[in-house]
């Protein structure tokens, strides 16, 4: 994919990029530590990577955070989530939260099928 045929979840992915370098390059001791803090959440134990980006979507959905929600889509897509396992996390989701899980539900599944397309493009 080129640079001026984005996807709209991997613009968004790309309008965060600048703010992020210029916050991290002004408190990067803060960013270094999420970053720890991050990999040390996301890694598989008990609980596999794959699920806890579910976790992560479902909470980024109900928190309506549409870089969460890309971050924890191309996430769930690099750890080989299904298709079906996103729609499910999301109906639990849609449970909990109501009509804004209506909303920020789909655009959670449209994200993971644009980074699906990415991680497993044969699948698609």
């Amino acid at each position: 994919m080129n640079d001026d045929q984005h996807q709209p979840w991997h613009q968004v992915q790309e309008d965060l990029r600048q703010p992020a370098k210029e916050l991290r390059a002004m408190i990067p001791d803060v960013l270094k530590s999420y970053g720890s803090l991050h990999h040390s959440a996301m890694a598989s134990g008990e609980i596999s990577t794959g699920t806890k980006e579910l976790i992560a979507l479902a909470v980024a959905v109900a928190l309506k955070c549409d870089g969460c929600i890309t971050s924890h889509a191309r996430g769930a897509a690099r750890a080989g989530v299904s298709r079906q396992a996103i729609a499910e996390t999301l109906g639990v989701t849609i449970l909990l939260t109501g009509g804004p899980g209506t909303v920020y539900g789909p655009r959670a599944l449209e994200a993971f099928d644009e980074y699906e397309r990415d991680y497993h493009p044969s699948d698609s």
